[in-house]
């Protein structure tokens, strides 16, 4: 991993192609062959101290860290939002996350949109620092670095200038290789419990899981092709009553497909998280900034890459 980063950019980026002499780069992982059955890492964004509907979060957090512990038995990453945990509660509830042993990453402070004309380096730079005092004191804190909204400059110079910032304070990418709406499933099930608190969730169950497959599927075909191996995966899920009542069963899910759960921890060893792919705007899930830097699968990338109105009309024809 170490000599990705000493590698020359120009040749990096000659022979990354699609999927083409990926071990010439450094994107190939000598643990991981063509033939092996895909990984799967768990990973949390925006962890929050607030209550879910009719769970605290420390009902909603404890859910999520049994299911964790049951009978896959993995350490998640999860990346924090400053604001959401600074405060007593917020501290309560990460510590149990860290006596868990689960690996804790920055997300920011507050979560701004840093392609927003509005925001500037010098202010995101300020916010990922303020983020970083919440959670630096936590034994199992790790500079992974997660870019809100995996957006990460819409403009050479902001990009380029918080690569550099991140490198200088000793941070990692913590990319998400598998992107998806789970957050947007969440949403449209809270607003349903809250017009009717008793209705059946079964299908929103159901819907999660197939988007969670779908998705699984779609970016780990694309990871073969473009990196030429299967990668170790890092999905992004969020913090969300969604997640607090189903997570298990997605566990369930990836294990019963025939997908290995690993920790976040060896995910992020992967090389691929050491990729600094060369796009504008910068950002969206790794194996989709590599695929759109190659130039070969523009027909099979949207932008962005997730969100919720590609779930609408769906979700809208089953009544969810």
């Amino acid at each position: 991993m170490d000599n990705l980063k000493m590698m020359d950019r120009r040749h990096f980026l000659a022979t990354l192609g699609a999927g083409v002499a990926a071990s010439r780069v450094g994107l190939a992982d000598s643990h991981v062959g063509k033939d092996s059955k895909p990984q799967v890492a768990i990973t949390i964004d925006d962890i929050a101290a607030g209550a879910s509907f009719d769970l605290t979060a420390a009902e909603r957090h404890r859910r999520m860290r049994e299911a964790l512990a049951g009978r896959a038995k993995i350490k998640a990453a999860i990346f924090v939002r400053g604001k959401l945990m600074d405060s007593e509660e917020g501290r309560q509830l990460l510590r149990a996350w860290d006596d868990d042993g689960h690996l804790i990453g920055n997300h920011t402070y507050s979560h701004q949109y840093y392609h927003s004309q509005k925001l500037t380096f010098e202010e995101l730079s300020a916010d990922v620092l303020r983020g970083e005092a919440v959670i630096k004191d936590l034994k199992n804190f790790s500079r992974l670095f997660r870019f809100p909204y995996l957006k990460e400059g819409d403009t050479l110079a902001k990009r380029d200038a918080m690569r550099a910032l991140l490198k200088r304070h000793g941070y990692r990418m913590g990319y998400v290789t598998i992107d998806a709406s789970d957050w947007y499933v969440a949403q449209r099930m809270t607003e349903r419990l809250k017009q009717n608190p008793k209705a059946d969730l079964t299908g929103y169950k159901d819907f999660y899981l197939a988007h969670m497959w779908e998705r699984s599927s779609f970016y780990d075909d694309l990871a073969r092709r473009v990196v030429g191996r299967p990668v170790r995966h890092a999905v992004l899920l969020h913090d969300n009553l969604l997640n607090a009542l189903f997570l298990a069963d997605l566990l369930r899910m990836y294990e019963e497909k025939g997908w290995r759960l690993i920790d976040a921890s060896k995910a992020f060893d992967d090389p691929v998280f050491r990729a600094e792919p060369n796009i504008l705007p910068a950002g969206e899930s790794i194996v989709w900034a590599l695929a759109k830097e190659s130039k070969k699968f523009e027909h099979l990338l949207r932008y962005p890459g997730e969100d919720g109105p590609y779930e609408k009309e769906k979700m809208d024809r089953l009544g969810l």
